[in-house]
């Protein structure tokens, strides 16, 4: 039996405001499960590459899901990261922590769209008083073109299976040669634009 807890989500809306959402332009043969019914998971691959998994929360004919983008492993460790392929037991190596990683884990794929999570094999539960609660912070989505800005990003405050952007979508800092390549960028596009510089014939003396 593998099962976690989650403390990584993100919402994606189907009403129209919501640029992100895979089904903000309509229904289609990829996105079909994010119609409904509710209770069921739209699986479907990444650039592909990995597959993500959402759970579909709307009525049916009306999208919207959440993506699980991140777990806290509690039963079946020892078979997550042989999923994952991790060799040995050394800590720290995340092991469903961010979308991809997390199918990986629970070996979910394009097989499971459209999916019950109510009944059979796969099942999403409340853990009800069973474990302490998680304290949840909001912030921007991850990994967006369009629709980043909305705040629909929910993760577990000081959790080490939060996945590494836990503040929303963010760039990686510049390294210092970076920072040095840039400038010197920039100083040769303003040289391009001022143009050569006026020729002074010499003066005798």
């Amino acid at each position: 039996r593998l099962a976690g807890r989650l403390v990584e989500v993100e919402a994606y809306l189907g009403d129209g405001s919501d640029p992100g959402a895979h089904s903000h332009c309509g229904p289609t043969p990829r996105n079909q499960s994010m119609f409904g019914p509710p209770g069921r998971l739209y699986v479907y691959r990444s650039y592909g590459i990995h597959a993500c998994a959402n759970v579909v929360c709307e009525r049916e004919g009306t999208a919207g899901a959440v993506l699980l983008r991140a777990l806290e492993p509690l039963e079946g460790i020892v078979t997550m990261r042989r999923h994952r392929g991790l060799a040995g037991d050394r800590p720290g190596l995340p092991i469903a922590s961010g979308p991809g990683r997390l199918c990986q884990a629970f070996a979910l794929g394009l097989e499971h769209d459209g999916a019950s999570l109510l009944r059979g094999d796969l099942q999403l539960r409340w853990a009800g008083q069973e474990m302490e609660p998680l304290r949840v912070e909001r912030g921007r989505r991850v990994g967006l073109n369009r629709g980043a800005e909305l705040p629909h990003r929910f993760y577990a405050i000081d959790n080490p299976w939060v996945s590494r952007w836990r503040g929303g979508a963010r760039r990686r800092p510049k390294s210092r040669s970076k920072e040095r390549s840039d400038e010197r960028s920039k100083e040769r596009s303003k040289a391009s634009a001022r143009g050569p510089e006026p020729f002074t014939p010499p003066t005798d003396r």
